[in-house]
């Protein structure tokens, strides 16, 4: 039950730059606030909110900041009023790509994401799309360098329900049902295994190869898509040849 795939990694070591560099604040900010207007304040019953609430955590995103997004949300206090968009389209070579957006214009954000598609190689598309390529699954991403047995990670994770195991380059990927997520989390924290990411996610059916100059501008696509403020995960099925990540 092993698998590989170069973007993988790459977003996991990017999204920890993105950390240190700071800009994980203004977009785990936003989630909070959308996910207190759409669920509700209480963690408890608001999973979401649970486990963006942990990624600020994780991310040691200061209180007051997480306490004004959940104001926010509340409509307690004066600020943006968001909302969550998902666009969908092509990169060079037909991958497909899914966006997961939180934006306050929703004008100015799609002006901008169709100009990246563009300056990029790739073709912003309708609604539905490419949405049926993925499936939205739990998804909990565990370092090699934590010091966690692969075999006994992998028993642990497909007793409690997991659908699939897989070990990357520099991680392991753990994926569940939506519904069994939080089984699995309770599994993982009963041993004292952190995860690294916790979180629902839209992941690929199947994986597409590109290479050459297609490899090339669709990094450069991701790569702009995961910076651009508004964009809150970037989903793709995409397969890189090691050569070329």
């Amino acid at each position: 039950m092993a698998g590989h795939s170069k973007w993988a990694n790459i977003k996991h070591r990017k999204s920890k730059m993105d950390a240190v560099r700071g800009q994980m604040t203004t977009k785990i900010s936003k989630e909070i606030t959308v996910a207190v207007r759409l669920g509700g304040a209480d963690p408890a019953g608001n999973m979401r909110l649970k486990m963006v609430l942990q990624k600020a955590k994780d991310n040691n995103i200061p209180k007051d900041t997480i306490q004004r997004a959940i104001q926010k949300g509340l409509g307690t206090l004066e600020g943006h009023s968001y909302e969550e968009i998902t666009y969908e389209g092509y990169g060079p070579g037909g991958a497909a790509i899914m966006l997961s957006v939180v934006t306050d214009n929703r004008n100015r954000s799609a002006a901008e994401i169709r100009h990246l598609f563009s300056k990029h190689g790739g073709n912003l598309g309708e609604t539905g799309c490419v949405a049926w390529m993925f499936d939205k699954k739990g998804l909990f991403v565990i370092d090699k360098d934590s010091g966690v047995d692969e075999e006994e990670l992998m028993m642990l994770a497909l007793e409690a329900g997991a659908e699939d195991f897989k070990s990357l380059e520099d991680t392991f990927e753990i994926i569940t049902s939506p519904a069994d997520f939080e089984t699995v989390q309770a599994a993982l924290a009963e041993r004292n295994i952190k995860a690294s990411e916790a979180k629902i996610a839209m992941l690929p059916q199947t994986t597409m190869t590109v290479s050459g100059d297609d490899a090339e501008k669709m990094m450069r696509l991701l790569d702009a898509l995961e910076d651009f403020d508004d964009v809150e995960e970037v989903y793709t099925n995409v397969e890189l040849p090691d050569d070329e990540a």
